[in-house]
């Protein structure tokens, strides 16, 4: 017969282990959600995401945890931010906003699955060895953005007087993008028969003075990158744009939907839906090299009837005819 200590020891003991055992159950995965964008402008793609990690079989908050970090355009941020992913043992790294926040998220780790959404070539900035077969830990969607830069000079060259200046605005800071961006620039102003000025802008302070050097060189229509730092200030430009009476084209509808005058370019949200899925396959097991790189093919042209009236600029029925969204 056991002594009434022994077995008050004995039950407390196996007490004791049961916190143990509940520690040894499987955690709540949990995914690393980086962007170098603000969480303000990018709540729709926050949602998109969600829904595809749902198709997918998971729900935050009941078998899913999303981790954010946002850069809010810092890009110097970013290894920091990463790292702190890094430490959380993240399941899945999910990395928006261009390529600084992907090559970030390589150079950190070579063993956590990363799936990122970029606009250029991951194959040219050394993300993927192929589109068809990323190999290694990375691999996502990518989108037609640097491309879509040499449509824009073309529609502002088309709907601007003949003679008229033109200047685009890229970031310096994301090396890769504004690189092949300088290329596109380089031939349309070979195709055009004049050149073409490039104004820089890495930081909010910098782009007043931008907008400054346009008007000193008296440019009469300007083109906005499609790099991510000034779809997180598109108020700021929209509203220097309108205050310097310059017709501008940008690359995405958000900017339009704020004032700017047209937009051509990708509409995102499909994608992060689709990113949301991929990041589900993974957490489901599927290995990250056997996913192929995708591409986004859709184009969305936008005009702001009201902004080109203000700019007493006259926008043609057959480019209107064409839009997919028209304010009036």
């Amino acid at each position: 017969m056991i002594a009434r200590r022994e077995f008050i020891s004995l039950f407390g003991g196996a007490a004791a282990a049961w916190p143990v055992a509940a520690r040894a159950q499987p955690a709540m995965p949990v995914i690393g959600f980086l962007s170098s964008r603000s969480p303000g402008e990018s709540n729709d793609l926050v949602v998109a995401f969600r829904r595809g990690l749902r198709e997918a079989g998971f729900i935050e908050g009941q078998n899913l945890s999303i981790a954010f970090r946002w850069a809010e355009g810092r890009y110097d941020r970013l290894s920091a931010l990463v790292a702190e992913l890094v430490d959380l043992r993240v399941a899945v790294l999910f990395t928006a906003g261009g390529p600084p926040a992907a090559l970030a998220a390589k150079a950190a780790t070579q063993t956590i699955p990363i799936v990122f959404f970029i606009g250029t070539d991951p194959v040219k900035v050394g993300l993927v060895a192929s589109l068809a077969q990323p190999g290694g830990n990375v691999t996502g969607i990518t989108a037609i953005v640097v491309e879509l830069l040499s449509k824009g000079l073309d529609l502002m060259h088309s709907l601007m007087p003949p003679g008229t200046k033109i200047a685009v605005l890229i970031n310096p800071a994301n090396g890769p993008q504004s690189a092949s961006e300088r290329d596109v620039i380089q031939n349309a102003a070979r195709a055009f028969g004049a050149p073409i000025l490039t104004l820089n802008a890495s930081r909010p302070s910098e782009l007043e003075p931008a907008f400054e050097t346009l008007v000193s060189e008296k440019i009469g229509a300007l083109v906005v990158s499609g790099e991510n730092f000034f779809l997180t200030q598109r108020d700021l430009v929209v509203g220097l744009a309108a205050r310097h009476a310059v017709p501008a084209i940008y690359p995405y509808r958000e900017f339009v939907l704020a004032g700017g005058l047209m937009s051509y370019g990708t509409h995102y949200s499909d994608a992060f839906r689709q990113i949301g899925i991929n990041a589900g396959r993974i957490l489901k097991g599927e290995k990250v090299a056997d996913l192929p790189v995708q591409q986004v093919t859709k184009i969305e042209l936008a005009i702001n009837l009201k902004t080109a009236k203000t700019l007493s600029l006259n926008i043609p029925n057959t480019l209107i005819g064409r839009a997919d969204e028209v304010i009036e």
